[in-house]
């Protein structure tokens, strides 16, 4: 039976430098560039490591224990290494893979499906992350964790350290949050500063919040928070049978999630449980597309920042912390990079609304961008597409308010024949 979890090192995701530890900032100590997890033990590893996994995993989603009922720990194998009484979950993951009509018989797609990542705990695919990442900052002994958000990671990260009995300081950029964010990360009782900056601005000031404090980083700088996002690979092919999607798509912010997933894929082909990548392709929103005019403009070899602005504020950054990986995993899987506008995103939005699956306006850029897709003819008709979709409709219901032509009338006098009148204008215009 294979261990229960990994052995890993840190190496860097530019010089390759490997390291056994990292300073607070996840840093490379040679070049400063970003770090990502890696097993040395897996390539001595016998050939029923592979084999086992997927009934080990199987065996395990009857089980009551946490660590079994977690969509991440599931997976511990392929995580790193930490004691059970470490672990920290609240059933994350677990999250329904989901058939498109509509939209499958528009764009001539009948395999399209999405995987809603905002059925997760505080309602976005951020918490498989933040589980793994909070429960490293557990076992290493810290009772304080922080981050800078636009939202989610901040719902996220004070949910999790107050089921750690841990505390939170979160910076969120002023104005720029959605409200239902906001409260959630005030309910879960973080310190909430919020600052007169944009995203990038708050990431700056935390560097030396960090520096100062004695407080664990929990941003995707963290090369633990991508180790908990890459578990979504596992369990999407698991829904899958094992038969790899020709393309699965991601929106681009801080480009955690599609650097997350990419490496899940590649080290589910590594070990042999799968025989392909999908194609990983990343909408960005046209306001904030750093990565879009990096891979444009010079191939991905060195970013362009912008000043981000789109109204899905989960994906308004400008300066992503891994855009290296990300460059990494489009050039790896073959995948595209693409930008939508405001009124694509919003059209996108109302099409999956209207099958019933509720998204924020950052998880509608899929939808958006694999319309360009498939007029490029990137995506063809006989693929199966997986559309990730991050984040719960609830997170941001300001931005539905604030569309034209939504179906809220009133207020009017409760009247049944006034009633009676409307409802007949309405029957006579479907």
């Amino acid at each position: 039976m294979p261990p229960q979890t990994a052995t890993h090192v840190l190496r860097c995701v530019y010089c390759g430098k490997v390291q056994e530890t990292a300073d607070r900032m996840f840093r490379c100590t040679q070049c400063s560039e970003l770090l990502e997890a890696v097993y040395p033990e897996w390539a001595s590893a016998p050939p029923e490591f592979a084999l086992r996994l997927k009934e080990i995993w199987r065996e395990r989603r009857g089980s009551s224990l946490p660590e079994n009922a977690s969509g991440v720990w599931r997976f511990r194998e392929l995580l790193p290494r930490v004691e059970r009484q470490h672990i920290v979950t609240m059933c994350e993951g677990n999250t329904p893979l989901v058939p498109l009509k509509k939209a499958a018989r528009e764009l001539h797609l009948p395999n399209l499906l999405v995987k809603h990542q905002g059925m997760n705990p505080t309602g976005s695919f951020k918490d498989t992350g933040i589980s793994a990442a909070i429960t490293m900052a557990k076992a290493e002994g810290f009772s304080w964790v922080c981050c800078a958000s636009t939202g989610n990671t901040s719902a996220s990260v004070a949910a999790y350290a107050a089921r750690a009995e841990m505390k939170s300081i979160v910076l969120l950029p002023a104005g720029q949050v959605a409200a239902g964010k906001l409260a959630q990360a005030l309910e879960y009782g973080a310190n909430v500063l919020q600052l007169r900056t944009d995203f990038d601005g708050c990431l700056r000031v935390l560097h030396e919040v960090v520096r100062k404090f004695s407080a664990y980083l929990l941003n995707s700088l963290n090369p633990y928070r991508l180790e908990g996002q890459k578990t979504v690979a596992f369990e999407l092919m698991e829904q899958l049978d094992w038969q790899v999607p020709e393309h699965v798509i991601v929106p681009g912010g801080n480009l955690g999630n599609s650097s997350a997933l990419g490496k899940g894929f590649m080290e589910l082909r590594d070990l042999g449980l799968i025989q392909s990548l999908p194609k990983i392709s990343i909408i960005q929103a046209a306001g904030a597309n750093p990565l879009v005019r990096t891979m444009r403009e010079n191939g991905g070899t060195e970013l362009i920042r912008v000043t981000p602005e789109t109204r899905a504020t989960a994906i308004r950054i400008g300066n992503p912390a891994s855009w290296r990986k990300a460059v990494n995993v489009l050039k790896s899987s073959g995948g595209a990079c693409e930008e939508v506008s405001e009124k694509e995103i919003a059209q996108a939005k109302a099409e999956l609304g209207a099958e019933g699956i509720g998204c924020e306006p950052a998880s509608a850029a899929t939808l958006a961008g694999l319309k360009k897709l498939v007029a490029a003819g990137f995506v063809k008709s006989a693929d199966k597409v997986v559309l990730v979709l991050t984040g719960h409709m609830l997170k941001d219901v300001d931005y539905m308010k604030q569309l034209p032509g939504q179906s809220l009338l009133g207020p009017m006098e409760a009247d049944g024949d006034a009633v009676i009148r409307t409802l007949e204008q309405i029957y006579a215009r479907h």
